[in-house]
């Protein structure tokens, strides 16, 4: 049996979320299932999914953390949700990006312009964070889903 340790806040404290690999795989239908009106769903189930692979391509360098906050909102992240983060993919424009800002980390849009780049939230109540220099903040790693339990 393998274990992957998923750090939940890397470079701070240590918290860590250890997954154990036991076939983390999950049977996938291949019907689809209709959100509005019920659809008659056929038993066929096709290969399972890995749950792993499913939320990375890259397993070595993504890890989750835990959102707080309501400045993401809009983008549909929401307090208490798994951020899966990876930090092999380069962040461009328009992308939700984990970053270090402030002594702290944030989770926000990341929006280049001609003068500078932003962090910008999904929620109206809070500006935009103008990073002009690496001293003003770090680009940690994009956000490439989120894990949520109802």
């Amino acid at each position: 049996m393998e274990a992957a340790i998923i750090p939940l806040h890397p470079l701070e404290e240590q918290r860590f979320l250890v997954i154990i690999d036991q076939g983390n795989s999950l049977p996938l239908y291949t019907t689809t299932v209709q959100a509005g009106f019920p659809s008659p769903a056929t038993d066929y189930s096709a290969e399972p999914i890995d749950l792993n692979t499913y939320a990375s391509n890259h397993p070595a360098s993504t890890f989750l953390v835990k959102v707080e906050g309501d400045s993401m909102v809009g983008a549909h992240i929401m307090p208490g949700d798994l951020a899966i983060v990876n930090r092999d993919i380069r962040a461009t424009s328009g992308m939700v990006v984990l970053a270090f800002v402030d002594g702290g980390y944030t989770i926000k849009r990341l929006e280049v312009r001609k003068d500078a780049a932003y962090l910008v939230s999904e929620n109206p109540k809070y500006p935009a964070l103008r990073i002009d220099s690496p001293e003003g903040g770090l680009i940690w790693g994009v956000v490439v889903g989120i894990h949520r339990k109802f």
